[in-house]
């Protein structure tokens, strides 16, 4: 077990490369707010993985029926290997961290307060929010000072590759169909554009203390802009119009895009979005209904 002296050794010691491990004596501040970001990413695969499960059943055909299962199993897969390395680090355990997220203390990412309507939704999500959440793992990984947390990542981002080219490949199968099916996606563009660019947040605060030690590599306006540069031309190749009246190139032909309006984004951080109390509701539900299960591998456990 490795322990510093002070502050400025531990910072040091990350600022040179080093890895924190579950077993050292890491600063209460560090644990902190690293396990608050760890359980938030948990708390999101989880819902995530609960709004694809929710769509097995309604995606048309058997080939998409059988990748969202398997999407579903992957995000429900990565929550439980993020709650399990969240849980090491000694703050909460993983039922005391699912416990808050059902009770509605917990926080997750704002797309997942919100309803898919249509399938089209469905390929919005994995189109442009699963782009946008491997985008910020990424940066996450690349110079993670947290152990377990960047060798989990390598995993999660591994797969979560796989789901945003399967909402390439949908896209690019709605840009080439009929009329209504292309309607479709747009409908869902529309709804989906600014939820998937609030993922990454406001822009960053010059004492952002997860970039100072070295769990985040990136900005936020820096993820999010190169995100809008990547895919907006992408969006208008297809032949989708991105709903934003005031999206425009400047001078250096980079894509600026309008205003953001950051309430939508608060809302959801406060559980108070528009499908949040029926999305927690459910996930409590499930829970619940599943406590045989979890009580009787204690008794064989015992």
């Amino acid at each position: 077990m490795r322990s510093w002296d002070s502050m400025a050794d531990f910072e040091a010691f990350l600022d040179n490369g080093g890895l924190v491990e579950a077993k050292d004596d890491m600063p209460d501040a560090y644990r902190t707010e690293v396990f608050r970001f760890i359980r938030m990413h948990a708390n999101s695969e989880l819902m995530g993985g609960l709004t694809e499960r929710d769509w097995i059943p309604r995606a048309p055909g058997l080939r998409t029926k059988q990748s969202a299962l398997a999407k579903t199993q992957d995000e429900i897969g990565h929550a439980h290997l993020l709650y399990m390395v969240a849980a090491d680090m000694g703050v909460q355990s993983r039922a005391e961290m699912l416990e808050d997220l059902f009770s509605g203390k917990g926080r997750f990412h704002n797309v997942f307060h919100y309803k898919a309507h249509t399938w089209g939704d469905q390929i919005a999500i994995s189109y442009l929010v699963d782009a946008a959440a491997l985008a910020s793992q990424q940066a996450v990984f690349k110079n993670c000072s947290y152990g377990p947390y960047k060798r989990i990542l390598k995993r999660i981002i591994a797969e979560e590759g796989f789901h945003m080219r399967r909402g390439e490949e949908m896209v690019l199968r709605m840009s080439q169909g009929t009329s209504a099916q292309r309607e479709l996606f747009q409908e869902a563009l529309n709804r989906w554009w600014l939820p998937a660019l609030q993922l990454f947040g406001p822009d960053s605060k010059p004492d952002d203390l997860l970039l100072r030690w070295h769990i985040k590599s990136e900005r936020n306006e820096v993820l999010r802009d190169r995100w809008v540069q990547k895919y907006v031309p992408l969006l208008q190749s297809y032949g989708f119009t991105i709903p934003d009246p005031d999206l425009h190139q400047n001078d250096d032909d980079r894509w600026v895009v309008g205003e953001i309006d950051w309430a939508p984004l608060e809302a959801t951080m406060a559980n108070t979005g528009p499908d949040s109390e029926r999305r927690i509701r459910e996930a409590r539900e499930n829970w619940e209904n599943a406590a045989w299960v979890r009580d009787a591998l204690d008794r064989v456990a015992a």
